[in-house]
Protein backbone atom coordinates (compact mmCIF):
# COMPACT_ATOMS: atom_id res chain seq x y z
CA UNK A 1 0.00 0.00 0.00
CA UNK A 2 1.39 3.64 -0.92
CA UNK A 3 2.08 6.13 1.36
CA UNK A 4 0.34 9.47 1.61
CA UNK A 5 0.81 12.63 3.34
CA UNK A 6 -1.62 15.60 3.54
CA UNK A 7 -0.36 19.03 4.03
CA UNK A 8 -2.35 21.72 5.83
CA UNK A 9 -2.32 24.99 5.31
CA UNK A 10 -4.39 28.43 6.41
CA UNK A 11 -7.37 28.47 8.56
CA UNK A 12 -9.56 26.01 10.94
CA UNK A 13 -12.17 25.54 7.88
CA UNK A 14 -9.43 24.82 5.87
CA UNK A 15 -8.08 22.04 8.33
CA UNK A 16 -11.17 20.43 8.24
CA UNK A 17 -11.00 20.19 4.59
CA UNK A 18 -7.70 18.58 5.04
CA UNK A 19 -8.84 15.84 7.95
CA UNK A 20 -11.62 15.11 5.35
CA UNK A 21 -9.14 14.89 2.60
CA UNK A 22 -7.30 12.39 4.82
CA UNK A 23 -10.21 10.32 5.52
CA UNK A 24 -11.09 9.54 2.01
CA UNK A 25 -7.17 9.09 1.37
CA UNK A 26 -6.82 6.60 4.18
CA UNK A 27 -9.09 3.60 2.16
CA UNK A 28 -6.93 3.48 -0.88
CA UNK A 29 -3.43 4.68 1.57
CA UNK A 30 -1.48 4.25 3.97
CA UNK A 31 -1.48 7.80 6.38
CA UNK A 32 1.84 9.26 6.97
CA UNK A 33 2.45 12.50 8.92
CA UNK A 34 6.13 12.87 7.65
CA UNK A 35 5.91 14.04 4.00
CA UNK A 36 9.49 12.44 3.80
CA UNK A 37 7.79 9.22 2.85
CA UNK A 38 5.40 9.29 1.13
CA UNK A 39 4.81 8.30 -2.05
CA UNK A 40 1.75 10.72 -2.44
CA UNK A 41 1.83 14.73 -0.93
CA UNK A 42 -0.91 16.94 -1.51
CA UNK A 43 -1.13 20.12 -0.27
CA UNK A 44 -4.36 21.84 0.83
CA UNK A 45 -3.02 25.49 0.21
CA UNK A 46 -4.36 28.36 1.87
CA UNK A 47 -5.20 31.70 -1.24
CA UNK A 48 -6.50 34.24 1.48
CA UNK A 49 -3.79 36.99 1.41
CA UNK A 50 -0.37 37.69 -0.06
CA UNK A 51 1.34 36.38 3.05
CA UNK A 52 -1.01 32.99 2.97
CA UNK A 53 -0.16 32.51 -1.05
CA UNK A 54 3.13 32.99 -0.43
CA UNK A 55 3.69 30.39 2.47
CA UNK A 56 1.41 28.29 0.13
CA UNK A 57 3.59 28.45 -2.86
CA UNK A 58 6.92 27.80 -0.54
CA UNK A 59 5.24 24.69 1.11
CA UNK A 60 5.01 23.33 -2.61
CA UNK A 61 8.57 23.99 -3.41
CA UNK A 62 9.68 22.86 -0.06
CA UNK A 63 7.70 19.59 -0.83
CA UNK A 64 9.23 20.04 -4.64
CA UNK A 65 12.55 18.74 -3.27
CA UNK A 66 11.33 15.29 -2.26
CA UNK A 67 10.35 14.33 -5.62
CA UNK A 68 14.04 14.58 -6.49
CA UNK A 69 15.54 13.54 -2.66
CA UNK A 70 13.29 11.21 -1.40
CA UNK A 71 10.07 8.68 -2.13
CA UNK A 72 7.51 11.23 -3.59
CA UNK A 73 6.09 9.79 -7.09
CA UNK A 74 2.87 12.60 -6.90
CA UNK A 75 2.70 15.69 -5.43
CA UNK A 76 -0.47 18.06 -5.69
CA UNK A 77 -1.81 21.08 -4.55
CA UNK A 78 -5.44 21.34 -3.39
CA UNK A 79 -7.57 23.90 -1.65
CA UNK A 80 -8.09 27.93 -2.26
CA UNK A 81 -4.66 28.71 -4.03
CA UNK A 82 -5.44 25.49 -6.82
CA UNK A 83 -8.74 26.53 -7.07
CA UNK A 84 -8.10 30.52 -7.85
CA UNK A 85 -4.60 30.11 -9.43
CA UNK A 86 -4.67 26.01 -10.91
CA UNK A 87 -3.51 26.77 -14.19
CA UNK A 88 -0.94 29.20 -13.46
CA UNK A 89 0.40 26.71 -10.55
CA UNK A 90 1.03 24.11 -13.21
CA UNK A 91 2.83 26.64 -15.47
CA UNK A 92 5.19 27.75 -12.81
CA UNK A 93 6.37 24.74 -10.88
CA UNK A 94 6.38 21.85 -13.03
CA UNK A 95 7.08 19.71 -10.49
CA UNK A 96 2.96 19.86 -9.70
CA UNK A 97 1.77 16.31 -11.13
CA UNK A 98 -1.84 18.06 -10.61
CA UNK A 99 -4.35 20.42 -9.07
CA UNK A 100 -6.88 19.86 -7.20
CA UNK A 101 -9.38 22.85 -7.27
CA UNK A 102 -11.53 23.45 -4.04
CA UNK A 103 -14.26 21.42 -5.20
CA UNK A 104 -15.64 17.89 -4.12
CA UNK A 105 -13.09 16.26 -1.59
CA UNK A 106 -14.44 12.75 -1.75
CA UNK A 107 -13.63 12.31 -5.44
CA UNK A 108 -10.03 12.58 -4.67
CA UNK A 109 -8.89 9.33 -4.19
CA UNK A 110 -10.85 8.62 -7.50
CA UNK A 111 -9.00 11.15 -9.76
CA UNK A 112 -5.46 9.65 -8.46
CA UNK A 113 -6.59 6.02 -8.99
CA UNK A 114 -7.69 6.97 -12.46
CA UNK A 115 -4.37 9.12 -13.15
CA UNK A 116 -3.09 8.86 -16.65
CA UNK A 117 -0.26 9.98 -17.93
CA UNK A 118 -1.43 13.34 -18.18
CA UNK A 119 -0.75 16.31 -15.09
CA UNK A 120 -4.08 16.44 -13.09
CA UNK A 121 -6.60 19.32 -13.58
CA UNK A 122 -9.99 19.49 -11.90
CA UNK A 123 -11.95 22.60 -11.38
CA UNK A 124 -15.22 23.32 -10.06
CA UNK A 125 -16.14 26.67 -11.41
CA UNK A 126 -19.45 26.65 -9.12
CA UNK A 127 -18.75 25.14 -5.49
CA UNK A 128 -21.00 23.29 -4.04
CA UNK A 129 -20.05 20.80 -1.60
CA UNK A 130 -20.46 20.20 1.78
CA UNK A 131 -18.66 17.71 4.09
CA UNK A 132 -20.83 15.52 6.24
CA UNK A 133 -21.25 13.39 9.21
CA UNK A 134 -21.13 10.03 7.40
CA UNK A 135 -17.70 11.31 5.65
CA UNK A 136 -14.55 9.80 6.73
CA UNK A 137 -12.23 11.96 8.84
CA UNK A 138 -8.89 11.74 10.30
CA UNK A 139 -8.78 15.00 12.64
CA UNK A 140 -5.04 16.79 13.19
CA UNK A 141 -6.30 18.25 16.00
CA UNK A 142 -5.28 17.27 19.98
CA UNK A 143 -7.78 14.06 21.04
CA UNK A 144 -9.72 16.63 23.09
CA UNK A 145 -10.27 19.31 21.05
CA UNK A 146 -12.36 19.46 17.18
CA UNK A 147 -12.94 21.85 15.09
CA UNK A 148 -16.45 21.32 12.92
CA UNK A 149 -17.75 23.20 10.26
CA UNK A 150 -21.30 24.06 10.29
CA UNK A 151 -21.41 26.21 6.96
CA UNK A 152 -19.15 27.13 3.77
CA UNK A 153 -18.71 29.50 1.12
CA UNK A 154 -20.19 33.19 1.50
CA UNK A 155 -22.59 35.77 0.51
CA UNK A 156 -20.98 38.71 2.33
CA UNK A 157 -18.96 39.99 -0.72
CA UNK A 158 -16.60 42.37 1.13
CA UNK A 159 -15.02 44.36 -1.64
CA UNK A 160 -11.08 43.02 -0.04
CA UNK A 161 -11.92 39.22 0.13
CA UNK A 162 -11.88 36.95 -2.55
CA UNK A 163 -13.23 33.71 -0.55
CA UNK A 164 -17.17 34.09 -2.28
CA UNK A 165 -14.88 33.56 -5.55
CA UNK A 166 -13.21 30.77 -4.06
CA UNK A 167 -15.66 29.03 -1.87
CA UNK A 168 -19.50 30.25 -3.70
CA UNK A 169 -22.73 30.80 -2.26
CA UNK A 170 -22.79 30.28 1.57
CA UNK A 171 -24.15 26.62 2.39
CA UNK A 172 -25.55 25.32 5.40
CA UNK A 173 -24.90 21.67 6.80
CA UNK A 174 -28.36 20.13 7.82
CA UNK A 175 -28.16 20.26 11.85
CA UNK A 176 -29.03 17.11 12.28
CA UNK A 177 -25.64 15.97 10.56
CA UNK A 178 -23.76 18.55 12.76
CA UNK A 179 -25.56 17.05 15.80
CA UNK A 180 -24.51 13.40 14.70
CA UNK A 181 -20.72 14.54 13.73
CA UNK A 182 -20.73 16.02 17.82
CA UNK A 183 -21.92 12.69 19.04
CA UNK A 184 -19.51 10.86 17.60
CA UNK A 185 -16.74 13.16 18.21
CA UNK A 186 -17.62 13.23 21.88
CA UNK A 187 -17.61 9.40 22.04
CA UNK A 188 -14.11 9.64 20.59
CA UNK A 189 -12.96 11.56 23.78
CA UNK A 190 -13.82 15.33 22.17
CA UNK A 191 -14.50 18.22 24.85
CA UNK A 192 -14.14 21.20 23.20
CA UNK A 193 -15.92 22.02 19.89
CA UNK A 194 -15.15 25.18 18.25
CA UNK A 195 -17.83 26.05 15.42
CA UNK A 196 -16.46 27.56 12.08
CA UNK A 197 -17.28 28.70 9.31
CA UNK A 198 -17.26 31.79 7.32
CA UNK A 199 -20.01 33.77 8.95
CA UNK A 200 -21.20 31.40 11.79
CA UNK A 201 -24.09 33.47 13.24
CA UNK A 202 -25.73 33.21 9.95
CA UNK A 203 -25.56 29.58 9.62
CA UNK A 204 -29.48 28.23 8.53
CA UNK A 205 -30.26 31.39 6.44
CA UNK A 206 -30.12 29.65 3.33
CA UNK A 207 -31.55 26.69 4.53
CA UNK A 208 -34.18 27.13 7.08
CA UNK A 209 -34.70 30.79 6.39
CA UNK A 210 -33.59 32.31 8.70
CA UNK A 211 -30.68 32.11 10.63
CA UNK A 212 -30.64 29.40 13.27
CA UNK A 213 -27.65 29.13 15.35
CA UNK A 214 -29.74 29.94 19.04
CA UNK A 215 -31.22 26.55 17.85
CA UNK A 216 -28.36 24.33 17.23
CA UNK A 217 -26.70 25.41 20.26
CA UNK A 218 -29.19 23.76 22.69
CA UNK A 219 -29.06 20.44 20.79
CA UNK A 220 -25.25 20.30 21.11
CA UNK A 221 -24.79 21.14 24.51
CA UNK A 222 -27.36 18.24 25.10
CA UNK A 223 -24.45 15.88 23.94
CA UNK A 224 -22.92 14.38 26.88
CA UNK A 225 -19.56 14.26 26.62
CA UNK A 226 -18.55 17.56 25.08
CA UNK A 227 -17.48 20.55 28.01
CA UNK A 228 -17.00 23.42 25.57
CA UNK A 229 -17.97 25.02 22.76
CA UNK A 230 -16.51 27.56 21.41
CA UNK A 231 -17.80 30.40 19.04
CA UNK A 232 -15.75 31.74 15.87
CA UNK A 233 -16.29 34.16 13.29
CA UNK A 234 -19.08 35.64 14.34
CA UNK A 235 -20.33 38.88 12.22
CA UNK A 236 -21.74 41.27 14.20
CA UNK A 237 -24.50 42.30 12.27
CA UNK A 238 -26.71 39.51 13.17
CA UNK A 239 -25.97 38.87 16.00
CA UNK A 240 -28.77 38.55 18.11
CA UNK A 241 -30.23 39.18 21.96
CA UNK A 242 -31.11 35.37 21.82
CA UNK A 243 -27.83 34.51 20.91
CA UNK A 244 -26.05 36.26 24.25
CA UNK A 245 -28.90 34.79 26.23
CA UNK A 246 -27.77 31.60 25.58
CA UNK A 247 -25.00 32.31 26.12
CA UNK A 248 -25.24 33.54 28.98
CA UNK A 249 -27.53 30.38 30.43
CA UNK A 250 -25.58 27.38 28.65
CA UNK A 251 -22.60 26.74 31.19
CA UNK A 252 -21.28 24.86 28.39
CA UNK A 253 -20.28 27.31 25.96
CA UNK A 254 -17.28 29.40 26.43
CA UNK A 255 -17.54 32.68 27.78
CA UNK A 256 -15.55 33.73 24.28
CA UNK A 257 -16.50 35.50 21.11
CA UNK A 258 -14.66 35.86 17.96
CA UNK A 259 -15.95 39.19 15.90
CA UNK A 260 -14.01 40.17 12.92
CA UNK A 261 -15.06 43.96 12.75
CA UNK A 262 -12.32 44.84 10.40
CA UNK A 263 -12.42 48.45 10.90
CA UNK A 264 -13.58 51.32 12.78
CA UNK A 265 -14.37 53.95 10.69
CA UNK A 266 -18.07 54.47 9.55
CA UNK A 267 -16.96 55.44 5.74
CA UNK A 268 -14.06 53.03 5.77
CA UNK A 269 -16.70 49.86 6.14
CA UNK A 270 -18.70 51.14 3.70
CA UNK A 271 -16.36 51.01 1.48
CA UNK A 272 -15.73 47.57 2.35
CA UNK A 273 -19.08 46.98 2.02
CA UNK A 274 -19.83 45.77 5.35
CA UNK A 275 -22.96 45.35 7.22
CA UNK A 276 -21.88 47.22 10.44
CA UNK A 277 -21.60 50.27 11.69
CA UNK A 278 -19.28 51.73 14.58
CA UNK A 279 -21.86 52.88 16.99
CA UNK A 280 -23.61 48.96 16.44
CA UNK A 281 -20.73 47.52 16.77
CA UNK A 282 -19.67 48.92 20.45
CA UNK A 283 -23.47 48.52 21.71
CA UNK A 284 -23.00 45.32 20.78
CA UNK A 285 -19.69 44.34 22.57
CA UNK A 286 -21.61 46.82 25.50
CA UNK A 287 -24.11 44.62 25.51
CA UNK A 288 -22.34 41.45 25.79
CA UNK A 289 -20.43 42.92 28.77
CA UNK A 290 -22.96 43.80 30.52
CA UNK A 291 -24.54 40.08 30.94
CA UNK A 292 -21.17 38.60 30.90
CA UNK A 293 -18.68 40.82 32.20
CA UNK A 294 -15.71 38.12 32.00
CA UNK A 295 -16.23 37.33 28.84
CA UNK A 296 -13.08 37.82 26.98
CA UNK A 297 -14.12 39.16 22.83
CA UNK A 298 -11.50 38.62 19.92
CA UNK A 299 -11.51 40.92 16.55
CA UNK A 300 -9.78 41.40 13.59
CA UNK A 301 -8.86 44.42 11.90
CA UNK A 302 -7.75 45.84 8.44
CA UNK A 303 -4.97 48.44 8.25
CA UNK A 304 -4.41 50.88 4.94
CA UNK A 305 -7.23 49.58 2.95
CA UNK A 306 -7.65 51.49 -0.29
CA UNK A 307 -7.78 55.59 0.59
CA UNK A 308 -7.66 54.96 4.44
CA UNK A 309 -6.44 58.34 5.75
CA UNK A 310 -4.48 59.15 9.10
CA UNK A 311 -7.87 60.65 10.49
CA UNK A 312 -9.82 57.38 9.47
CA UNK A 313 -7.07 55.37 11.15
CA UNK A 314 -7.34 56.99 13.97
CA UNK A 315 -10.81 56.32 14.95
CA UNK A 316 -9.74 52.69 14.59
CA UNK A 317 -6.92 53.49 17.49
CA UNK A 318 -9.55 55.18 19.06
CA UNK A 319 -12.32 52.75 19.09
CA UNK A 320 -9.81 50.29 20.30
CA UNK A 321 -8.90 51.70 23.42
CA UNK A 322 -12.77 52.36 23.84
CA UNK A 323 -13.51 48.79 23.14
CA UNK A 324 -10.78 47.37 25.00
CA UNK A 325 -10.54 43.90 23.38
CA UNK A 326 -8.64 41.20 25.25
CA UNK A 327 -7.94 39.61 21.79
CA UNK A 328 -6.75 41.50 19.00
CA UNK A 329 -5.05 40.20 15.42
CA UNK A 330 -4.15 42.63 12.50
CA UNK A 331 -3.57 42.35 9.16
CA UNK A 332 -1.79 45.22 6.21
CA UNK A 333 -4.42 45.42 4.00
CA UNK A 334 -3.69 43.14 0.75
CA UNK A 335 -4.67 44.01 -3.08
CA UNK A 336 -6.54 40.57 -4.20
CA UNK A 337 -6.79 40.49 -7.67
CA UNK A 338 -10.63 40.34 -8.71
CA UNK A 339 -11.98 41.89 -6.01
CA UNK A 340 -13.67 45.13 -6.01
CA UNK A 341 -11.18 47.51 -3.26
CA UNK A 342 -8.04 45.72 -5.69
CA UNK A 343 -9.39 48.46 -8.11
CA UNK A 344 -10.00 51.23 -5.64
CA UNK A 345 -8.10 54.50 -6.10
CA UNK A 346 -5.94 55.28 -3.64
CA UNK A 347 -3.88 52.41 -2.40
CA UNK A 348 -1.93 52.84 0.19
CA UNK A 349 2.15 51.92 0.13
CA UNK A 350 3.06 48.96 2.11
CA UNK A 351 5.20 50.25 4.06
CA UNK A 352 2.43 52.63 5.42
CA UNK A 353 -0.19 49.94 5.90
CA UNK A 354 2.71 47.55 7.98
CA UNK A 355 3.54 50.83 9.98
CA UNK A 356 -0.10 50.99 11.04
CA UNK A 357 -0.37 47.32 11.74
CA UNK A 358 2.48 47.85 14.10
CA UNK A 359 1.34 51.06 15.96
CA UNK A 360 -1.89 49.53 16.06
CA UNK A 361 -0.80 45.70 17.74
CA UNK A 362 1.53 48.13 19.79
CA UNK A 363 -1.52 49.62 21.26
CA UNK A 364 -3.68 46.38 21.67
CA UNK A 365 -0.56 45.16 23.64
CA UNK A 366 -0.59 47.82 26.23
CA UNK A 367 -4.22 47.23 26.67
CA UNK A 368 -3.91 43.48 26.81
CA UNK A 369 -1.33 43.23 29.53
CA UNK A 370 -4.39 46.08 31.17
CA UNK A 371 -6.97 43.38 30.90
CA UNK A 372 -4.42 40.64 31.74
CA UNK A 373 -3.57 41.95 35.05
CA UNK A 374 -7.00 42.31 36.27
CA UNK A 375 -7.60 38.58 36.02
CA UNK A 376 -5.02 38.01 38.68
CA UNK A 377 -6.39 36.34 41.26
CA UNK A 378 -9.86 35.14 39.42
CA UNK A 379 -10.42 31.49 39.57
CA UNK A 380 -10.86 30.67 35.54
CA UNK A 381 -11.76 27.05 33.65
CA UNK A 382 -8.56 25.50 31.84
CA UNK A 383 -7.95 22.50 29.67
CA UNK A 384 -4.73 20.78 29.65
CA UNK A 385 -3.03 20.46 26.70
CA UNK A 386 0.71 19.52 27.56
CA UNK A 387 2.32 17.97 30.81
CA UNK A 388 6.06 19.77 31.47
CA UNK A 389 6.50 18.01 34.49
CA UNK A 390 4.68 16.01 37.36
CA UNK A 391 3.92 19.68 38.90
CA UNK A 392 3.72 22.15 35.82
CA UNK A 393 0.65 21.99 32.68
CA UNK A 394 0.19 24.18 29.46
CA UNK A 395 -3.49 24.57 29.69
CA UNK A 396 -5.96 26.99 28.13
CA UNK A 397 -8.24 29.17 29.70
CA UNK A 398 -11.79 29.31 27.76
CA UNK A 399 -11.13 32.82 27.07
CA UNK A 400 -8.08 31.60 24.48
CA UNK A 401 -8.83 29.52 21.22
CA UNK A 402 -6.07 26.80 19.90
CA UNK A 403 -3.03 27.99 18.05
CA UNK A 404 -4.23 31.83 18.05
CA UNK A 405 -4.54 33.11 21.68
CA UNK A 406 -2.72 32.58 24.87
CA UNK A 407 -1.83 29.85 27.08
CA UNK A 408 -1.10 29.23 30.93
CA UNK A 409 1.43 28.03 32.50
CA UNK A 410 -0.10 25.85 35.15
CA UNK A 411 1.19 24.40 38.63
CA UNK A 412 -0.59 20.94 39.68
CA UNK A 413 -1.04 19.54 42.57
CA UNK A 414 -2.98 16.43 41.41
CA UNK A 415 -2.40 13.88 38.59
CA UNK A 416 -4.03 14.75 35.61
CA UNK A 417 -4.73 13.56 31.94
CA UNK A 418 -4.50 15.71 28.29
CA UNK A 419 -7.62 17.19 28.24
CA UNK A 420 -8.71 17.53 31.68
CA UNK A 421 -10.47 20.77 32.46
CA UNK A 422 -10.05 21.89 35.78
CA UNK A 423 -10.57 25.06 37.75
CA UNK A 424 -7.13 27.08 38.17
CA UNK A 425 -6.47 30.75 39.95
CA UNK A 426 -4.36 33.35 38.16
CA UNK A 427 -1.37 34.21 39.61
CA UNK A 428 0.75 36.45 36.99
CA UNK A 429 -0.19 37.77 33.70
CA UNK A 430 1.39 39.32 30.71
CA UNK A 431 -0.15 40.62 27.59
CA UNK A 432 -0.72 37.60 26.12
CA UNK A 433 0.06 34.80 28.59
CA UNK A 434 -1.01 33.85 31.96
CA UNK A 435 1.14 31.58 34.94
CA UNK A 436 -1.56 30.31 37.39
CA UNK A 437 -2.23 27.57 39.72
CA UNK A 438 -4.63 24.58 40.05
CA UNK A 439 -7.31 25.23 42.74
CA UNK A 440 -7.13 23.08 45.44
Amino acid sequence: MKKAAVINLGCPKNQVDSEVITGFLADKYFITSDPAEANIIIVNTCGFIQDAKEESIEAILEMAELKNDGLCEMLLAAGCLAQRYGKELLQEIPELDGVLGDGDLHTIPYVLENAGSDRIYTHKKCQDFLYSHDMPRIRLSPSYFAYVKIADGCDNCCSYCAIPQIKGRYRSRPMDSIVEEIRSLAREGVKEIALVAQDTTRYGLDRYGKPVLTHLLPKIAEIEGVEWIRLMYCYPDVFSDELIEIMVTEPKICKYIDLPLQHASNAILQKMKRRNTVEEAADLITRLRQKMPDIFIRSTFITGFPGETREQFQELLDFVRFAKLDRVGVFAYSQEEGTPAAKMENQIAQEIKEARKEELLALQEEIALELQQKRIGKVVRVILEEEISSQEWLARTEGDAPEIDGQVYLKVNNKHLVGDIIKARILEADSFDFKGEELS
